[in-house]
């Protein structure tokens, strides 16, 4: 790799679309998040389905606003409402927050009586379910060719990066008003009441509290959150397809919700931008190394040839090396500061005890 060609990598605009991209869809792993921390951090429910309720947002806001299946070629749904934008836009953000409150709400049903390693193991096998579902009922979701022409509200009227920039910056309001209610709850007396079911389930029933009712409700509001975020990411990608929601989706989160601090909303906002922007950060890890061999001087470059072997061009080794890291990273802030980086201590603690 050249000079020229490592001056291109980190060149307007391409670096800065890049950039915004990764910090768009960290915005977006936020609300996930967010949502996670609902369920985990303050009731205490070991939820391991999680993108369930991000794949049904993403697909609620999907068929709200694509085109009929008689504009799209080769198309095997049945239905497309395509909602005009942008107030198509808006509605198609409430129907995923809907949808995923409610499958989430079904989900919480059956599962929401069980004890937390129970649960956790019901809620992956149901999001396991509901991904079978998505692959198979092309009808609904167009199998496993997704749905590809989810409109991208405002794209086609402005450049490619003043419409990164907007719809970033749409993200941010709508994470910055989704903290708001989420701490104005949380810190209100159904807040509490959801700490007290996650330290304590037999001393909120003797208090006359229903128990399966709250983390039903914990279910929803959490689920909720995680189908917002999947209307967004679906208008940010133009498009929904079954094998962008895989497990790993969930773990991620789960890791993001761990390093930033359980029961802690900053704290699970800090951690998806921190995990998010390493994962894309490294996408061009082997690209990266060669480009500052290229520009360093000879014997700084032999020097590191030896010391540092070439990265491997096998396709599956940059993605192993980051969930290798970020097993390090998670091994660490449990070994070191298990609260996180802005939980507390105390919150640990009293999820530790009820389990």
């Amino acid at each position: 790799m050249s000079t020229v060609n490592l001056i291109t990598l980190i060149s307007l605009p391409g670096w800065s679309s890049f950039l915004l991209t990764v910090l768009t869809i960290a915005g977006i792993y936020s609300l996930l998040t967010v949502g996670l921390n609902i369920h985990y951090g303050y009731t205490g429910l070991i939820n391991f389905g999680h993108v369930a309720f991000f794949a049904a947002g993403a697909y609620a806001a999907a068929l709200l606003t694509i085109p009929p299946p008689a504009q799209t070629i080769g198309a095997e749904y049945i239905f497309g409402l395509n909602l005009p934008m942008p107030i198509g836009f808006l509605i198609s953000l409430i129907g995923a927050t809907i949808t995923g409150g409610l499958l989430s709400a079904c989900i919480g049903m059956t599962s929401a009586r069980l004890g937390s390693h129970y649960l956790a193991i019901a809620t992956f096998a149901l999001a396991g379910i509901f991904d079978s579902v998505l692959e198979n009922e092309a009808w609904l979701t167009n199998g496993s060719f997704g749905l590809n022409n989810v409109p991208r509200p405002g794209r086609a009227a402005m450049g490619a990066i003043e419409w990164e920039v907007l719809y970033f910056i749409f993200v941010i309001i709508v994470l910055v008003s989704v903290m708001i209610v989420l701490t104005r709850l949380t810190h209100s007396p159904f807040g509490r009441l959801l700490k007290g079911v996650r330290e304590n389930e037999d001393a909120a029933k003797m208090l006359g509290k229903d128990i399966t009712r709250v983390k039903l409700t914990s279910f929803a509001i959490g689920g909720a959150v995680a189908g917002l975020a999947g209307g967004l990411y679906a208008h940010y990608i133009g498009s929904v397809v079954v094998q962008q929601f895989v497990p790993s989706v969930t773990f991620t989160i789960w890791a993001a919700l761990l390093l930033g601090g359980v029961a802690s909303n900053s704290g699970a906002i800090f951690g998806a931008f921190l995990l998010i922007g390493f994962q894309e950060s490294t996408r061009f890890l082997s690209n990266i190394y060669d480009g500052l061999l290229a520009v360093l001087p000879e014997i700084i470059a032999n020097t590191l040839r030896i010391l540092i072997q070439p990265l491997p061009d096998h396709p599956s080794f940059v993605p192993s090396l980051r969930f290798v890291v970020i097993g390090v990273l998670i091994v660490c802030v449990i070994r070191y500061q298990p609260e996180g980086v802005f939980g507390d201590s105390r919150e640990i603690e009293a999820i530790g005890e009820e389990e």
